[in-house]
């Protein structure tokens, strides 16, 4: 885990910048070259790197092959780019542009008044997760399609994880950088792209590796889903799954990766993250929604909210309609 910082007006030294911290490439200014000053903000999080970018000018950035999939988020401005011998692409605020590992990668331009905040995943970290979660190897390259709404649903929820990553570039004491944190937001950063872009295996995802799960198993996970506020216990589970509670357990290590209970917590915190989401603020409170979904302990509910989702629940309810990344604007 790394993070970095470049100010420079010199085009060479943030050409050096994009490539140590993502690709070789050729930058290019386009227009008001005296405007050029590089604002770079980066952070690495054990496989993937998010970037805070600026460049004051309209400039063009032509790399090879990436080698890595990486989206590109407009904020302020349109981005116009093509990868391989595709058609160029328009992409504005609100969207989000999605390059795959191969092909030779050309942003066309990027202008003077917009940012950036781009999102490199290494490929074996993406393609590995959906071998995991779907519990079948990929016969082939994993292929997004090349653009993602972030206005509304899941794409709008992962762009506000995003975002939280881009905050934390402006903080003194960086939490998500510790070990505790970082590796269950990188997963949830992974996983969140993974059900929000567009693929063929996005379907398969909805279920993961459901197939490979012993009738016991899915009968508890139905029975936490369908009632996740219910106050369940690892006995009565196991008397849902017609099982020993050994039995269980041991089921869950091996098939969903985690005890009942902490299964129970997980489908909990999304229903609230769901509602926390779609609710006014003006009418709903944080302690409501907790209460709603079994939390009896507001402050063990936000430290587990914030660990899988980024932010404190009450960030989550004061988002405003249209703020997709909320990222400030530097002096």
């Amino acid at each position: 885990m790394a993070r970095t910082s470049l100010r420079t007006e010199d085009v060479d030294r943030a050409m050096e910048a994009i490539k140590t911290a993502f690709y070789s490439n050729r930058l290019d200014v386009l227009s008001r070259p005296e405007r050029f000053g590089a604002s770079f903000d980066v952070l690495e999080l054990g496989g993937i790197t998010v970037g805070d970018l600026t460049c004051g000018a309209d400039v063009r950035v032509r790399c090879g092959e990436l080698g890595s999939y990486h989206v590109n988020i407009p904020v302020g401005a349109a981005l116009s780019w093509h990868q391989a011998s595709g058609p160029g692409q328009l992409t504005v605020p609100g969207t989000a542009a999605v390059f795959q590992p191969v092909g030779t990668t050309s942003v066309d331009q990027w202008t003077g008044e917009g940012r950036i905040v781009a999102l490199k995943i290494e490929r074996p970290l993406l393609e590995r997760r959906v071998e995991e979660l779907t519990g079948r190897p990929l016969r082939g390259p994993l292929v997004l399609e090349p653009g993602m709404d972030l206005t509304r649903g899941r794409g709008r929820a992962w762009a506000r994880l995003i975002g939280t990553l881009v905050d934390d570039l402006d903080e003194d004491v960086h939490l998500l950088q510790h070990p505790l944190v970082a590796a269950p937001l990188r997963d949830a950063v992974v996983n969140g792209l993974l059900l929000s872009a567009d693929h063929p295996w996005r379907d398969a995802l909805e279920r993961p590796a459901g197939g490979l799960r012993p009738a016991p198993v899915k009968r508890a996970m139905d029975a936490m889903r369908e009632r996740p506020e219910h106050p369940f216990t690892t006995a009565e589970l196991a008397r849902e799954a017609r099982v020993g509670v050994r039995w269980l357990q041991e089921a869950f290590a091996r098939y969903v990766g985690m005890p009942p209970m902490a299964y129970l917590r997980s489908v909990r915190l999304e229903r609230a993250h769901a509602d926390l989401l779609a609710a006014d603020p003006r009418s709903v409170s944080v302690s409501a929604v907790a209460h709603r979904w079994g939390f009896g302990h507001l402050g063990r509910f936000a430290e587990q909210y914030r660990a899988k989702y980024g932010q404190v629940p009450s960030s989550t309810l004061r988002a405003v309609d249209g703020d997709i990344l909320r990222i400030p604007r530097r002096p």
